[in-house]
């Protein structure tokens, strides 16, 4: 089964940044979006954002404005440029995709239309 590649995570003081890059083994047409997804402990996995593989892109609220998402040409790798830290963006990273007919709608960031998932890679942010 594919499986995403994340890296980029890291330790960062607050207000600082942090790229993490996904890497899409065999991308191909059969892709219809991608996201990040981040897990602090003890709570729900949540969406962070979203982009379509033909251009649009989502954002969660506590996010907005801060990070941004975007994927290369030929569209093989996903990245999350995120500015401005908080302690509270502390969490592990997941980047996901649709692929094919065995996932969902793109139409949200739910966890559950994602159906291709990376292992995870963790960003702390301290105060």
């Amino acid at each position: 089964q594919v499986q995403l590649q994340e890296s980029g995570g890291g330790s960062v003081r607050a207000g600082g940044s942090l790229r993490l890059s996904c890497v899409v083994p065999g991308y191909d047409f059969s892709y219809r979006c991608f996201a990040w997804f981040r897990q602090a402990p003890g709570k729900e996995r949540e969406g962070v954002a979203g982009i379509y593989v033909n251009g649009g892109n989502t954002y969660a609220a506590p996010v907005m404005g801060r990070f941004t998402i975007s994927h290369d040409t030929p569209g093989n790798t996903l990245y999350l440029q995120m500015n401005n830290l908080k302690p509270e963006d502390t969490a592990m990273y997941y980047c996901a995709a649709v692929q094919g007919a065995g996932g969902g709608s793109c139409d949200s960031l739910n966890a559950r239309a994602f159906n291709v998932w990376g292992q995870g890679t963790q960003v702390t942010v301290s105060s």
